[in-house]
């Protein structure tokens, strides 16, 4: 599981890495046309961490389940299945814009100013799946945290981190959404680097240690 955690962290950095210089400026329309190969990578790696991230529940559900199982399907519905379908849209309205971009770049004036109100649509629309994304994850890393501390699956220490870095991640969503902050400031950066860290911290002793036994055998006494 811890492998899945890193995997799905690796590809959503890369995402970041491989669009955030075609996507940030007015002529982003002719960037993503102009880099079309980058950007349809960038949208695989969307793609790739939705997937890998939507199985950690799945493989936590029948050890969760033994600890609350209200709980560990909640977290399953909001990690495994709204957080994939948001990761999705995501990949689709790039996609999306990479067409738009296209029909831009090949269009003459009269219709270029169209197709860049469409492209600007496209973008915020990103915007907002963004924030939705935000609070999914959020909501279902609450319930997994909550689940890790009460059943002390992992070390307390580490289950308050997630609880303490999630809600530093939050509350970004929010202040991108008033327009406070933007999702490639420093302060966001800065705000985002606690879950991240958490998340690698979490996965490295999965994988090394793996869960609690004996939390697991209270679990079903």
């Amino acid at each position: 599981m811890g492998a899945l955690f890193i995997a799905g962290t690796v590809a959503g950095i890369l995402s970041v890495v491989f669009s955030t210089s075609i996507l940030d400026g007015p002529d982003f329309l002719i960037k993503v046309s102009a880099n079309e190969n980058q950007f349809i990578v960038a949208t695989l790696f969307v793609l790739m961490m939705g997937f890998a991230l939507s199985l950690v529940p799945v493989v936590l559900f029948p050890i969760l389940k033994k600890q609350n199982e209200a709980l560990a399907l909640g977290y399953v519905v909001f990690r495994g299945a709204l957080e994939t379908v948001t990761y999705i849209a995501m990949a689709i309205t790039w996609f999306f814009l990479l067409i738009v971009s296209q029909e831009y770049v090949n269009a003459g004036t009269p219709a270029a100013s169209y197709f860049q109100t469409l492209g600007t649509l496209l973008l915020k629309g990103n915007d907002s799946i963004s924030f939705i994304l935000i609070i999914v994850f959020s909501l279902g890393a609450l319930l997994l945290y909550f689940l890790f501390y009460q059943s002390n699956l992992i070390p307390r220490w580490l289950s308050v981190w997630g609880f303490i870095a999630i809600i530093l991640h939050l509350t970004t969503g929010f202040l991108i959404l008033f327009h406070l902050q933007t999702s490639i400031s420093t302060s966001n950066t800065v705000m985002n680097f606690p879950i991240f860290l958490q998340e690698m911290v979490m996965a490295v002793w999965l994988i090394v240690k793996g869960f609690n036994p004996s939390a697991d055998a209270n679990a079903l006494s």
